[in-house]
C-alpha cells in the first residue's frame, strides 16, 4: 500500500487501469461484430438510430481527431469532417476494420507515450481546455457509449444466436 502513496506510481497504475480498459472495450465490440454478418453492419432499427457502420466510422473519426497529436494540438482536427461520419453507406467489413483499427492505433500509441508527469498537463479539446486525466476520462465515457451500442445492436440482429460476451444469465 506504501508504494500507492507516491503519486508517480498512482499516475502509472492509472494509465495502465485506462489502457486495460481501452483494450477490454475494443475486445468486446470485437467480439460483437464477430457474431453478425456483413448486413448487420449497415442495419439499423430506424429513425434517427446509428448503424453499426456509423458507430465504427464516428469512433475512428473520433479517435484519430484526439489522439493525433494529443499533447500538442486541438483534438478537433481541421481537417475532420465529423457529419461525415454519420452518413449511412456500405462498406466491406474488411475496410471497416482497417477504419477501426487504424483509430485503435492511434489511441493506444497517444497513451503509450504518456508518462505520469503528463496527465496534469493541459490539452484543448474544441478550444476547451482540460487535463490529461479529464480528456482521458471523456473519451473513455464517449467510447464506452458507442461500444455499448455496438454491442446491442449485433445482439439484436443475432438474436437466439448470440453467445454472451460476459457471464450469461442463469451461470
Amino acid at each position: 500500500m506504501k508504494d500507492l502513496v507516491d503519486g508517480r506510481r498512482v499516475a502509472e497504475v492509472y494509465l495502465e487501469a485506462v489502457k486495460s480498459r481501452f483494450r477490454y472495450m475494443k475486445d468486446l465490440a470485437e467480439r460483437a461484430l464477430a457474431q453478425v454478418d456483413d448486413d448487420a453492419l449497415a442495419w439499423s432499427p430506424g429513425g434517427e438510430s446509428n448503424s453499426i457502420t456509423v458507430i465504427i466510422k464516428h469512433l475512428s473519426g473520433n479517435m484519430l481527431s484526439r489522439w493525433t497529436d494529443f499533447l500538442t494540438s486541438d483534438g478537433e482536427k481541421p481537417g475532420r469532417d465529423r457529419d461525415a461520419e454519420f452518413v449511412e453507406e456500405r462498406l466491406p467489413r474488411q475496410e471497416l476494420m482497417e477504419r477501426w483499427e487504424r483509430g485503435w492505433q492511434v489511441l493506444f500509441a497517444a497513451l503509450d507515450a504518456l508518462g505520469p508527469d503528463d496527465l496534469l498537463r493541459t490539452v484543448s479539446i474544441r478550444g476547451e481546455p482540460h487535463t490529461v486525466i479529464d480528456a482521458i476520462e471523456r473519451q473513455m465515457f464517449h467510447y464506452s457509449y458507442h461500444v455499448g451500442q455496438i454491442v446491442y445492436l449485433a445482439k439484436a440482429r443475432a438474436g437466439e444466436q448470440w453467445q454472451s460476451l460476459t457471464i450469461p444469465r442463469r451461470r
